[in-house]
């Protein structure tokens, strides 16, 4: 894979559906249709989905592909592979409440190693350089010039006062109970995958997910954590997440700054 172009591209296709979503997002209405797993779906989400996958496609033609989307593409097999979560955070989306993002990433050998985090609507854009480590942009997001660029890290961890995000649509007591087991200083929620991008920034520590995602949802925020010093495992054993499993189902797990001293499952 030519990273340099894959860095470009994913950038580009991620401001270019961002445009598109909050074109929807400020009209007086959209349409909300129910998918069959009784997740909602938005006009939204199909149209940032057919500009990402059509731009993908005409790059990297040989390239397996996998979009939230488009079933079809979800019976792809391979150890390397672009994955798309157009619209992450449909509900936030739905209520207006901003905390969504574009995620397109790049899974090689069942490991996220390229990914790009946009939230139009909180002008926020996270991705991976060439070379793996991760950036934020800042500035006016033109679509051919990259902006200024800040390194960005996970914070060293004090065990004894830890900063913890956790999922706005989705905390339930299993959730409150595992961070309860933490010295927890602050909490602070988000939508959709800012909450590894607080990680990686070193505005939160730890976040557990002990609920349903698919690898579509977790991808490009995996690879920008990854790039900033982080690491994301499996909740029960503490092994690393892993991609392309068959049916794309992420087991619990647990995204978090190295230096935090995780609690093993009691369960």
């Amino acid at each position: 894979m030519d990273y340099d172009r894959l860095t470009g591209v994913m950038r580009r296709l991620a401001l270019i559906a961002g445009d598109k979503i909050m074109e929807i997002y400020n009209s007086p209405d959209f349409e909300v249709k129910t998918k069959s797993d009784e997740s909602p779906v938005t006009e939204a989400d199909e149209a940032a989905d057919a500009l990402i996958s059509a731009g993908l496609r005409a790059e990297f033609p040989g390239v397996l592909l996998v979009t939230e989307e488009q079933a079809a593409t979800h019976s792809a097999k391979g150890d390397s592979f672009l994955i798309v979560d157009p619209l992450d955070g449909t509900k936030e989306f739905i209520h207006r409440r901003g905390d969504f993002t574009v995620n397109i990433a790049y899974v090689e050998n069942g490991t996220p190693t390229r990914g790009v985090v946009y939230a139009p609507a909180k002008g926020r854009m996270f991705f991976t350089q060439p070379d793996g480590s991760s950036v934020e942009e800042a500035g006016s997001f033109d679509k051919e010039t990259i902006g200024d660029l800040s390194p960005i890290s996970v914070t060293d961890p004090d065990n004894g006062a830890l900063m913890v995000v956790a999922s706005k649509s989705h905390r339930d007591q299993a959730t409150d109970e595992y961070i309860n087991r933490y010295n927890v200083k602050d909490m602070t929620s988000a939508g959709s995958s800012l909450k590894f991008c607080l990680v990686a920034t070193g505005e939160a520590d730890l976040y557990p997910r002990l609920g349903r995602t698919m690898e579509w949802d977790t991808a490009a925020g995996h690879a920008v954590l990854s790039g900033a010093g982080g690491h994301v495992v499996r909740f029960d054993d503490h092994s690393p997440l892993t991609y392309g499993k068959p049916d794309f189902a992420n087991p619990f797990f647990i995204a978090y700054a190295p230096g935090v001293a995780l609690k093993k499952d009691q369960g």
